[in-house]
């Protein structure tokens, strides 16, 4: 469950325009969904870490502790563009980006900026590792990940997963970005039911998306959208 995982090619320039919207039966919130998020939040998330994920973790984390400054996260980052870009505008912060998929963080398409690390790894494990180690961002990027937009397949959301209350753990202003509003107003009732205030609204992208993704929507006139916590 990184950014969204189809199709496995980037939307390139050619393909802008052409997206589709999300196809979903469901119009609203699911209907079990605060049942799934307070039976994850009584029950402790005990799946074994993977071996290649504490790696990765630790390959990062010494960059992490010893940097003295405030960390950004961008969580299932695909080729890496977002968390490069974030770089560029936070000089005075760390950006570390997270995906699964070497293939999309091999295709760099701008300069890496010093301040900017970039790391393969499951947010799974990923995310239980960072809170094990007390890391505290000081904001957290989740743009356009994988819907799962039907309505069986609820629990493969992130705030519908085992996960989430580590996610929650973290910390920070967390910021989701998507083209599916129901995703956001289910993230937003998760993350309430945790306790962190949230604000929805219509996003405007300006000159400079953050994601191709992004640029693909807005081009294809997809109206998109911005969940922040406001505590």
């Amino acid at each position: 469950m990184n950014r969204r995982d189809a199709p496995a090619v980037d939307p390139g320039e050619e393909a802008l325009g052409r997206s589709r919207a999300v196809q979903s039966t469901q119009t609203g919130p699911h209907e079990a969904l605060e049942a799934v998020v307070a039976r994850h939040a009584e029950n402790r998330f005990a799946k074994p870490i993977a071996e290649y994920n504490r790696q990765a973790f630790a390959s990062v984390a010494d960059r992490v502790d010893t940097d003295e400054r405030s960390l950004i996260l961008d969580s299932g980052c695909g080729t890496g563009d977002s968390t490069r870009l974030l770089a560029a505008r936070h000089p005075d912060h760390l950006v570390v980006g997270i995906d699964r998929s070497a293939d999309r963080l091999s295709r760099r398409r701008t300069t890496t900026p010093e301040n900017c690390l970039l790391v393969r790894a499951d947010l799974i494990d990923f995310w239980r590792l960072a809170q094990q180690a007390g890391w505290q961002p000081a904001h957290h990027y989740l743009l356009y990940p994988n819907p799962e937009p039907k309505s069986r397949h609820l629990k493969r959301r992130f705030h519908a997963h085992p996960v989430f209350p580590a996610f929650v753990a973290l910390g920070g202003r967390i910021e989701a970005r998507s083209n599916w509003r129901v995703y956001l107003e289910e993230l937003s009732i998760a993350l309430e039911f945790h306790g962190r205030a949230t604000r929805l609204s219509p996003l405007d992208i300006g000159p400079e998306p953050l994601t191709l993704f992004e640029r693909k929507y807005a081009a294809s006139g997809q109206p998109l959208w911005r969940l922040t916590t406001t505590d």
